[in-house]
């Protein structure tokens, strides 16, 4: 059974900083395509970032370009995301996703991938205040 353990989240003010970890289990094989999704209250779940880790390929939302990083470590089977310049836009929950392969084009194939066969995780809590 595929298991997502999110953790790192916290409260931080306007400009601030912080990171996210994901530790997957349950593959036979440390997934090549990884994500991280948000959800604020009231809002849909959207994609943040995606990552195919064979090379290294990232993508992200628009509202998130130069100030959050995804990556990940596949030994450690732990996927990242350092977020910067923090606003309170970017509060919620943050959940990832992970799942042995996909189609790596761009973010919205990496989405469709990721959510039609991958599974969620409890989620960490970011709080940015302003």
């Amino acid at each position: 059974q595929v298991q997502l353990a999110e953790s790192g989240g916290g409260s931080v003010q306007a400009g601030g900083s912080l990171s996210v970890s994901c530790v997957v289990s349950g593959y036979a094989f440390s997934p090549y395509c990884m994500g991280w999704f948000r959800q604020a209250p009231g809002n849909v779940r959207e994609v943040v970032a995606t990552l195919y880790t064979r090379d290294g390929t990232a993508h992200y939302t628009d509202s998130v370009k130069g100030r959050f990083t995804i990556s990940g470590d596949s030994e450690k089977r732990t996927l990242y995301l350092q977020m910067s310049s923090l606003n309170p836009e970017d509060s919620g929950m943050y959940y990832c996703r992970a799942v042995p392969n996909c189609d790596a084009r761009n973010l919205g194939t990496m989405t469709r991938d990721l959510l039609r066969h991958g599974s969620w995780g409890q989620g960490t809590q970011v709080i940015v205040s302003s």
